[in-house]
């Protein structure tokens, strides 16, 4: 095994031509991605039916532009969370099934981050939708 610098793999990617081809190709994993994480993970798929409701919630109540921007971005940094969240579980259980102490504060760091974005979100959309609901019922 030949002892690498750290920055070899930066040197490796910038000697590498630019690729229409490769560039499509990364887009098709990461949707591949995306349709994984939506089948096999249960949070996901919890995340998809809560942002189906929200959106549904959105056209009825026509959001603003900057009410469907933080909606969105919130969605998005949910997912993305998530995502990343499953990317660490996945290569932590690869790496040992044996119980490891680092590796359970990678989980819990991960999962964290998860809650942290969905608290963010939910304080968000109690500010987007709460006045809409109080207009609708009063």
């Amino acid at each position: 095994m030949s002892l690498r610098s750290p920055f070899t793999i930066f040197a490796i990617m910038k000697e590498e031509k630019f690729s229409w081809k490769k560039r499509a190709r990364s887009f098709k994993f990461a949707f591949a991605g995306i349709g994984r994480l939506v089948r096999c993970e249960h949070n996901a798929r919890i995340h998809v039916a809560v942002t189906a409701g929200v959106l549904v919630a959105g056209f009825y109540f026509g959001l603003a532009a900057w009410e469907w921007a933080a909606v969105l971005l919130c969605i998005g940094g949910v997912l993305a969370a998530e995502a990343v969240n499953s990317a660490v579980e996945a290569l932590a259980d690869r790496i040992t099934t044996e119980r490891d102490e680092a590796i359970k504060y990678a989980k819990d760091y991960a999962s964290g981050g998860v809650l942290l974005m969905v608290i963010a979100a939910v304080i968000v959309g109690l500010i987007v939708f709460l006045p809409k609901f109080y207009e609708l019922f009063i």
